[in-house]
């Protein structure tokens, strides 16, 4: 399935500016496997930082930032991260004349890779210091009691309270690690769920997601399980899940999945 990728193979970094190393990912491969290809029922978005991006400004200097491509959940194919990151590294040498100038190419030609609408933005380093790094709102799970001795995948952990009673209430866990299906590396992440509905148990959630510590699968896909699994076993009536995972290569990636169109909050965790 993923032979053909450049993740986890020894690669030159470009000298050159090419568009050509950006490497499309099917979404169709991910949602196949939880049964959703054809019939997703949630909007959302991926929100990938990028933080080592350079190029030249029309004397010959260097300029450095922050650029934030937003992908629409609806978009044919993801960008394969290493892809992604020798096509920023091929900027490099490139003269340009504003950040404007270089927003346009990345969205043009990521927009080109992914098939589908791209927002991207550039940030000075001081400007997107300015964001800080504050923690998801809500309730944090981690120091629950349990126990648990299962790393594997188990959307059985979760279930709903007994009573009948409608609650609106956030969760948030800093404990899911997931792994890179070419290079089994860690992937690590903070994650939220917000949901309305019956109360779902939070020490359930919390070995649902120590379950994922195993689990193999790109970023994307595996919060597009999270939400199935999530709606699958406890039906809430409004769901959100938004996965900020710790930046590796020099970029984040941060998918977002809602029952509602929302966009979701930008802030860096503390591990971003």
């Amino acid at each position: 399935m993923h032979k053909d990728l450049i993740l986890g193979v020894k690669t030159a970094y470009p000298e050159d500016y090419n568009a050509g190393l950006l490497f499309a990912i099917p979404r169709k491969k991910g949602r196949q496997s939880i049964n959703i290809e054809n019939s997703f029922t949630f909007y959302g978005e991926d929100i990938w930082t990028a933080y080592e991006v350079s190029w030249l400004d029309l004397k010959g200097k260097p300029t450095v930032a922050v650029i934030e491509v937003t992908l629409s959940c609806d978009t044919k194919n993801i960008v394969e991260s290493k892809s992604l990151k020798l096509y920023l590294n091929s900027l490099n040498q490139m003269k340009c004349e504003s950040s404007d100038e270089i927003e346009a190419i990345v969205k043009r030609d990521i927009e080109y890779c992914v098939d589908g609408f791209v927002d991207v933005r550039s940030y000075s380093l001081d400007a997107f210091c300015n964001r800080g790094f504050p923690a998801f709102s809500g309730i944090l799970i981690d120091s629950l009691d349990v126990s648990i001795d299962s790393y594997d995948l188990d959307a059985s952990f979760l279930f709903t309270e007994k009573s009948d009673c409608i609650v609106t209430e956030t969760l948030y866990s800093h404990l899911l690690k997931t792994n890179c299906p070419v290079t089994n590396q860690p992937d690590w992440a903070s994650i939220m769920i917000k949901y309305t509905g019956r109360q779902i148990s939070a020490a359930g959630l919390l070995k649902y997601i120590i379950s994922y510590r195993h689990h193999q699968d790109f970023h994307e896909q595996c919060v597009e399980r999270i939400y199935s699994d999530i709606n699958t076993f406890c039906q809430p009536q409004e769901l959100e899940v938004y996965a900020r995972y710790s930046r590796r290569g020099g970029i984040d990636i941060n998918p977002y999945r809602s029952s509602r169109k929302m966009r979701p909050p930008l802030i860096r965790t503390s591990r971003q």
